[in-house]
């Protein structure tokens, strides 16, 4: 029988980010996780060695992480990719640009003393796996920088929280609403790698609502699933695990001969081997067969 092909999960939160993931996706099937519900859509993707379990997962970190643990747990992926939009921080990210997340900032965790806040993050890096498939897939297409997740849609580039960032967090060049709970979740796993692709929708500033009225979200999207089908491309599976040798069937209890009895109990297989010194062994319970034995 032919080997099984290796399943990628990807996540998206947004119904248009999920949609253009499926776009190119080929003999789709749907899947129901039986516990909790969860819902996935499952196709090949043509090219690669991949089936591509598609989850939208909804908004916010909290989901995000709930959803990647149940994904996790139901189809094992070798990898889980998310794949979205998100904020433009920096001047020379344009709007249509690809980040691949070399790190993840949880932006809110933090103390508020008299003095103001002092930040406490938590940062998750990027599978290097995945991290080198993605360099080697786009590059000089993407951006390789660190962004910000927090729960809260950034509309404000002079707000007191987008100034925490540029002091905090200087070198994230976006911000949006997920990966952090899917980095944390992956992480808690220990066995798939995680890699956030985002294509950049707006400036994270006032024309937020302007950049998305004029089309900008779904051609973020598509910018992003097709940086996420280069790096699947670039991805090799895992070596399957050596499959265990036909056992001996010379193995197990002695016999000397069809007329001899059997010798239980545990035994020692001498073929192939060489000792560097005498090796002694004692009979317990048995009665002497032969001469010198």
């Amino acid at each position: 029988m032919p080997e099984p092909m290796p399943t990628v999960a990807i996540l998206t939160a947004l119904s248009l980010e999920y949609e253009a993931v499926l776009a190119h996706l080929t003999d789709v099937e749907k899947l129901t996780e039986p516990r909790y519900g969860t819902k996935a859509k499952r196709g090949r993707l043509p090219g690669t060695p991949w089936r591509v379990a598609l989850v939208d997962m909804g908004e916010g970190t909290l989901t995000a992480a709930a959803i990647t643990t149940h994904v996790l747990s139901w189809l094992d992926p070798e990898a889980v990719l998310l794949v979205g939009v998100a904020g433009g921080l920096k001047d020379d990210i344009e709007i249509g640009d690809v980040v691949v997340a070399t790190k993840v900032y949880a932006i809110h965790g933090g103390k508020q003393t008299p003095d103001g806040f002092l930040a406490r993050p938590e940062a998750w890096r990027a599978s290097y796996r995945l991290m080198e498939a993605a360099k080697e897939a786009l590059r000089g297409r993407a951006h390789f920088k660190p962004i910000a997740v927090g729960d809260v849609v950034l509309a404000d580039a002079d707000s007191e929280l987008a100034q925490r960032i540029r002091t905090s967090f200087n070198d994230a060049v976006a911000i949006e609403m997920e990966s952090s709970g899917v980095a944390h979740a992956v992480h808690l796993a220990g066995e798939a790698g995680a890699l956030i692709i985002r294509g950049i929708s707006d400036k994270a500033d006032a024309d937020k609502s302007r950049a998305d009225a004029g089309g900008s979200q779904p051609q973020a999207a598509a910018n992003a699933a097709r940086a996420a089908v280069a790096v699947l491309r670039e991805l090799e599976p895992k070596p399957t695990a050596p499959q265990p040798r036909d056992s001996d069937p010379r193995e197990g209890p002695f016999r000397s001969s069809t007329d001899a009895p059997t010798y239980g109990g545990d035994h020692i297989d001498f073929r192939g081997s060489t000792f560097p010194g005498p090796f002694t062994a004692k009979s317990v319970g048995q009665p002497p067969h032969g001469d010198g034995q």
